[in-house]
């Protein structure tokens, strides 16, 4: 799929153009790359299938930017964007993408200091230099410099959600050959961590060569690093590396655990083996005079070893290996279980799609239940709605509500938490929603204490049902704001407000180990997508992933319950 690619390059477009004071065009762009990269729909299949009438269908692109998408989908470049680069110094754009920097900031620093690189960037920022650029200061030079650092982090590990999609496709093409007859992603893919360094294949086949040469053939393949009959390495257009490795069935089960992870799972379970008189390896647990006992499926190993299965997003070796001895490992939440989705976005503010059309896909997911949570009037930058405008959009609701009596379409908002911690709403308003996520959208460098205190006020309103994606951050864009965690953990449980898990990829917030201690807190947990048009309501995938990567139960999570008992025991109105 090229959608990515595609979007990136809309995206990298919008940053020249506003570089350059272009007024329109930026947005429509930006918008226009919104919509692509969260199709689920392969953008040349579309073209493939019907053309540019069939590009003019995605939302927000008009003939313009199609002529742009047909362009690159026949020749694999922008002409246009090609342009335009011509006349730009070419350090310029990747500069857009740290924090605290802009178009507008880069071409400031670009103008004064002649800045047209991160290291000239970071060597100014060094120096001393940036703070004499008028509207820069100290802490301008403090935040670029983590923004240098979270830009080279995300150089070195790509999101979850960009690389998961291109794993499994090239696992499914592998998949049908007739020459293999099992293929699987590894990795830290396999373990579902929010960014993957690397793609890892494991097959299983008699015939090597063929298996290979269509590997390293493929369309996705920019580089071949290296091709042998057992393993290969590839650098793919999306510019990360995929290694595929074939082993014996026999061998598979071993292999699988043991590229699967993470490190430190794996020398734990070495540990036990030999504690047990076995030698484990990527070929099979074998006895001390290297007879094979098994290692064709992971189960017969980990049973071998004394031990329950381990789940691969648990395998990070943070007690999970010592409660599989014992038979104690957690039920994790399973993939499919959620009955609705309580956090999304339609028209009426940034989203994509129109209420009904988010309700026909909710209905389609099969869900019992949905909560419309359109922005409020402080969040600008999203076209937030005021009291009048919400109270039009209720309307809406009860209106299609009749057409679609087969789903429950809870009336919400994602209210902003003010700087006092007020809400956006007074709550004569709130009192009129079904559910209330409260979300700080803005002041992200409150003193921790400040902040704290801003969040606890909001979950002490009477009306607030969620605090959406706890930490604020966005994974390796921008670093979660300081509170005190622990007093957050334990005012949702007093208040009885679940803590969202955000699903969009960039956020998975919460994370992990905050998930693990607010299991502690006894909390309850809203897993929602946040989405912003249809295609993204399938990132609800990624939330479940990062609750079992917190080894959170199906119990903890309210959006599991049916309509009945989640109207019965969360603080969501009838």
């Amino acid at each position: 799929m090229k959608n990515q690619e595609v979007a990136g390059l809309l995206y990298y477009m919008a940053d020249l153009l506003e570089m350059q004071n272009v007024e329109w065009k930026p947005a429509a762009l930006r918008k226009a790359a919104r919509s692509i990269e969260s199709l689920s729909k392969d953008l040349e299949e579309i073209y493939k299938r019907s053309g540019i009438d069939g590009l003019l269908e995605i939302d927000g692109v008009g003939e313009g930017i199609a002529k742009k998408i047909v362009d690159y989908l026949k020749t694999g470049r922008m002409h246009d964007l090609e342009e335009i680069k011509k006349k730009m110094p070419k350090g310029l754009p990747e500069l857009i993408h740290i924090q605290g920097l802009g178009p507008k900031k880069v071409w400031k620093l670009y103008k004064a200091l002649k800045i047209d690189s991160v290291d000239k960037l970071e060597k100014a920022a060094l120096s001393g230099k940036i703070r004499k650029v008028e509207s820069f200061g100290e802490k301008s030079e403090q935040d670029i410099l983590l923004g240098i650092k979270l830009l080279r982090r995300g150089k070195e590990r790509q999101l979850l959600g960009r690389v998961l999609p291109l794993a499994e496709d090239i696992a499914r093409k592998l998949r049908s050959l007739k020459e293999v007859r099992k293929a699987d992603v590894g990795g830290s893919i396999r373990r579902m961590k929010e960014t993957v360094r690397d793609i890892d294949l494991l097959v299983v086949s008699n015939h090597p060569r063929t298996v290979m040469d269509f590997f390293t053939g493929l369309p996705e393949v920019r580089n071949v690093l290296a091709k042998g009959d057992t393993k290969s390495s590839v650098v793919l257009k999306a510019g990360i590396n995929a290694d595929l490795r074939i082993v014996e069935e026999k061998s598979y089960g071993a292999a699988l655990n043991y590229f699967t992870g993470s490190k430190d799972h794996n020398v734990r379970l070495r540990q036990i083996a030999i504690k047990k008189g076995y030698k484990l390896s990527e070929y099979g647990l074998f006895d001390r005079k290297d007879k094979y006992i098994c290692g064709k499926n992971e189960e017969e190993v980990y049973k071998k070893l004394g031990m329950r299965y381990v789940e691969p997003e648990m395998r990070e070796n943070t007690g999970e290996i010592e409660l599989a001895m014992k038979n104690d490992l957690p039920s994790l939440i399973p993939y499919g279980c959620l009955k609705g989705d309580l956090h999304m976005h339609t028209t009426w503010t940034d989203g994509a799609n129109s209420t009904e059309e988010m309700v026909k896909a909710a209905i389609k997911l099969g869900y019992e239940y949905i909560a419309i949570t359109d922005h409020t009037k402080s969040t600008y930058v999203a076209n937030g709605l005021d009291e009048k405008k919400v109270i039009k959009r209720l309307e809406e609701i009860e209106e299609i509500q009749k057409r679609y009596p087969q789903i429950k379409i809870f009336k919400g908002a994602e209210v902003d938490i003010l700087k006092n911690g007020d809400l956006d709403f007074k709550n004569e308003t709130l009192k009129k929603l079904d559910i209330v996520v409260a979300a700080a959208h803005s002041l992200f460098k409150m003193p921790k204490q400040e902040m704290t205190q801003r969040i606890v006020k909001a979950l002490e309103n009477p009306y607030t049902n969620i605090l959406a994606h706890p930490t604020g951050r966005l994974i390796n864009a921008r670093e979660p704001y300081e509170t005190d965690i622990d007093k957050i953990f334990e005012t949702c449980r007093e208040r009885g407000v679940a803590l969202e898990i955000n699903a969009h990829p960039q956020r998975l917030d919460l994370n992990d180990v905050h998930i693990r201690k607010a299991v502690d807190y006894k909390n309850r947990f809203a897993i929602n997508t946040d989405a912003h048009s249809v295609d993204e309501m399938g990132h609800i995938h990624f939330g479940i992933a990062q609750a079992r990567r917190g080894w959170l139960k199906k119990e903890a999570v309210m959006n599991t319950l049916s309509l009945k008992k989640l109207i019965q025991l969360a603080k969501v109105q009838p």
